[in-house]
């Protein structure tokens, strides 16, 4: 049987858990809602976070295709739910105001995720460039100088803060550390499984 949810299969049986859930009535939620503000930690407050899953699932499904995960939209979401359920029981709301007030803060918190997200990967991606721009400045201005170049130099060719170049290449040599750490123990590595053999 193929996935609803294909980009995210774990999503399949949260939604059918979800969608089982039993609809209270208004009146039930009223008892709930007066319940959690004597007691927001009891399980009347769990019980009402549980009845808002559905809405956190409708809003994580139309972000689809935003480039977060969606369990951990999901997740978040959730997360969301269970701050805007407590606030509104905690300041006496009303059951018919409840759903309306949780899809609010659940929406906003989502879009600050994906936008969040979205920062991210362009940071990111500007950091890749700055360390190629950089890498190929070095090398560069090490041909023509015969000797390292200084960092203002480098901030020169660049045309760059000399904090700027100082910022990239301490990222740079982290990146280089990495990798041959990498190296090393796939040396170290290949070295025992060699002894091994003779």
């Amino acid at each position: 049987m193929s996935s609803r949810f294909p980009d995210d299969t774990e999503l399949d049986a949260i939604a059918s858990q979800v969608r089982s859930l039993p609809r209270l009535g208004g009146v039930e939620m009223e008892s709930l809602l007066e319940a959690a503000q004597r007691v927001p930690s009891g399980p009347a407050t769990a019980r009402l976070i549980e009845q808002q899953l559905g809405l956190v699932l409708d809003a994580v499904l139309a972000r689809r295709g935003q480039g977060v995960d969606l369990m951990d939209l999901y997740q978040e979401g959730s997360v969301a739910a269970t701050v805007a359920v407590e606030e509104y029981a905690g300041r006496g709301g009303a059951a018919p105001g409840l759903r309306a007030y949780v899809i609010r803060v659940v929406d906003s918190h989502l879009d600050d995720v994906i936008k969040r997200e979205a920062a991210h990967r362009l940071a990111d991606a500007m950091l890749i460039q700055q360390l190629k721009l950089l890498e190929a400045a070095e090398v560069a201005l090490r041909h023509r100088l015969e000797r390292e170049p200084t960092t203002l130099e480098l901030a020169a060719a660049l045309e760059w803060t000399p904090e700027t170049v100082e910022v990239v290449s301490a990222a740079l040599h982290q990146a280089r550390d990495a990798y041959d750490a990498e190296i090393v123990e796939y040396l170290d590595d290949a070295d025992g499984g060699g002894t091994n053999d003779i």
